[in-house]
């Protein structure tokens, strides 16, 4: 008899909160919540884009990898599918959330192929970011998510030297700690961890940041003083509020 899997779903934050810090991109949110928040580095290093030019933003559902050990996980692709883990991370998944998986950096298990992604962009999930590799990698560009990976690899998710290991729990990825429903965004400059708790307020510090650097970019692309514009002087941020009440957003 099999033994039922329970996979514990997460809290997800409210959507207009998510797409305000995907609007802001992940280079502003790493700066901010280093200057504002004390968190020195929220980049998960190593997945790149898959495909560039996706934005993509959510709340994460995590999938942790072990190290593989054939007494406790010996199963091949399609044996026992219930009990492969890399299913169930997808199983809970709704519009707007984002896979992160622990996958140790190994290059030679693809945590998830074709099938999988289908099912998960077919559930509006936003995109994937694994510290490790897919398969079908050319079927996945055309899907309509996005996709952070080390690499691509024609191997299965179990076939090499990890196992799926447990779901929506703490994970490690990229050197970085991931609670379950924390907002991950991605895009072309890589991937930030925003922690839940801090978003409210890093959205608000990060909009102004984005809206003086929307002046700047004006005044520096007419030829302004990079040492007046950026960061804004005394004399520009004078300036900056002259031209935001003349241009509300």
């Amino acid at each position: 008899m099999q033994n039922e899997i329970v996979v514990k779903d997460i809290a997800r934050p409210p959507r207009e909160l998510v797409d305000a810090l995907a609007g802001i991109g992940s280079a502003t949110l790493s700066s901010e919540l280093a200057q504002h928040f004390g968190i020195r580095d929220a980049q998960i290093r190593g997945p790149k884009p898959l495909i560039e030019g996706k934005t993509v933003a959510g709340p994460a559902l995590t999938l942790q990898c072990m190290p593989k050990r054939e007494d406790i996980y010996g199963a091949a692709e399609y044996e026992n599918p219930e009990l492969q883990l890399h299913r169930h991370v997808l199983y809970p998944t709704q519009p707007g959330d984002v896979v992160v998986v622990d996958a140790r950096g190994d290059l030679a298990s693809g945590i998830f192929g074709e099938m999988m992604l289908t099912f998960f962009a077919g559930r509006g999930g936003a995109g994937v970011v694994v510290d490790g590799c897919i398969r079908d990698s050319a079927k996945a560009k055309a899907l309509d998510i996005g996709i952070w990976v080390r690499d691509v690899t024609p191997n299965y998710h179990a076939q090499t030297n990890i196992i799926p290991f447990a779901v929506n729990v703490p994970v490690a990825c990229g050197g970085v700690l991931v609670m379950p429903g924390d907002i991950v965004v991605a895009d072309d400059d890589g991937v930030v961890l925003v922690p839940v708790a801090l978003a409210p307020e890093l959205v608000k510090i990060a909009s102004q940041h984005a809206e003086w650097e929307e002046f700047a970019r004006l005044r520096l692309s007419q030829g302004g003083d990079l040492r007046k514009y950026y960061p804004l002087s005394p004399e520009a941020e004078a300036e900056y509020r002259a031209w935001r009440a003349a241009n509300p957003a």
